[in-house]
């Protein structure tokens, strides 16, 4: 999810004189070491991140990415087992958790699956539909990199990578973000830097803190789409069938997921399960059927 911290910018749509604009200011912009002022500013090169500098740099905006990772979309490259799970068929607003159940309405009907889904033809990836709806590229998550890289070129924008962020504030004309490769200024700031989800890849609470430093409530943060792990006590039955994957049912209070579940050495994994821990709290009882179609008491009469 991308925040946005947003001073009001005069400006408009066009065509190749503007985007030949872009190019070229954006290309000053990244020269000079981000002392210009430019117009947006953002800071995670991840999906979030990539597809907002798109936009706004197809807008004639001057744009600069900062990451501190080696490379972009790395979160892009590892989902979906390496093929990226890209999009659903069946995305509404109601398919997200949140404490403002109509929070995603907006963005959803500005931009659709669909539009996504025309985005990918057009840049002649290949997909497939899995389960539930669930879409994936044929070839490898890396086109889907590629895609919003190429996009971010054409559209001007300048990305610096291996760029940590030391300190953000708020300046009269809009916000100023100090680096270990300088100073960066613009209008609107961007944080795209997603949730403390895989370390390794890089995740941090960035974005938490900086939400703090400007005064945004937070809600309580806690693991979703995660794995299930166990005590040993509680390992040592399904401990044998680890690698294992049935499908199943699985729910906790009134949530309830019919798909794969993955008996591992350490707990239960799977779709199913993965979708259940964002749900489940501390205390509750989770409940998992691996018959949910049958009557397994007719059955053993």
């Amino acid at each position: 999810t991308a925040a946005v911290f947003s001073e009001a910018i005069p400006g408009v749509q066009g065509g190749f004189a503007e985007n030949l604009h872009a190019v070229v200011t954006a290309w000053f912009f990244a020269l000079r070491g981000g002392m210009e002022q430019g117009d947006v500013i953002v800071i995670g090169a991840g999906a979030a991140g990539m597809f907002a500098a798109i936009e706004a740099g197809r807008r004639r905006r001057r744009v600069v990415v900062i990451d501190h990772a080696a490379a972009a979309g790395e979160k892009i490259r590892i989902s979906g087992g390496g093929r990226c799970n890209f999009t659903n068929l069946g995305i509404a607003a109601d398919r997200f958790i949140s404490k403002n159940p109509r929070f995603a309405l907006s963005a959803l009907k500005r931009f659709t699956q669909w539009d996504f889904i025309a985005r990918m033809g057009s840049a002649g990836i290949s997909w497939h539909e899995k389960t539930l709806g669930q879409l994936f590229c044929d070839g490898s998550a890396r086109q889907v990199v590629d895609l919003l890289l190429r996009d971010m070129a054409q559209a001007g924008v300048a990305l610096h990578l291996g760029c940590a962020v030391t300190g953000v504030q708020k300046t009269s004309d809009g916000f100023a973000v100090q680096t270990t490769q300088g100073e960066f200024r613009a209008a609107s700031l961007i944080i795209a830097t997603g949730g403390k989800s895989i370390p390794k890849m890089g995740a941090t609470g960035f974005g938490y803190q900086i939400a703090e430093q400007f005064g945004v409530p937070l809600v309580e943060t806690r693991p979703g789409l995660v794995p299930l792990t166990f005590a040993e006590q509680e390992l040592r039955w399904m401990q044998p069938l680890a690698g294992v994957s049935v499908q199943g049912r699985v729910s906790s209070g009134r949530a309830r997921f019919d798909e794969a579940v993955l008996f591992t050495h350490r707990g239960l994994s799977g779709p199913a399960v993965l979708q259940i821990s964002s749900y489940w709290r501390e205390g509750e009882a989770i409940a998992l059927n691996l018959l949910p179609e049958m009557d397994v008491s007719a059955l053993l009469r």
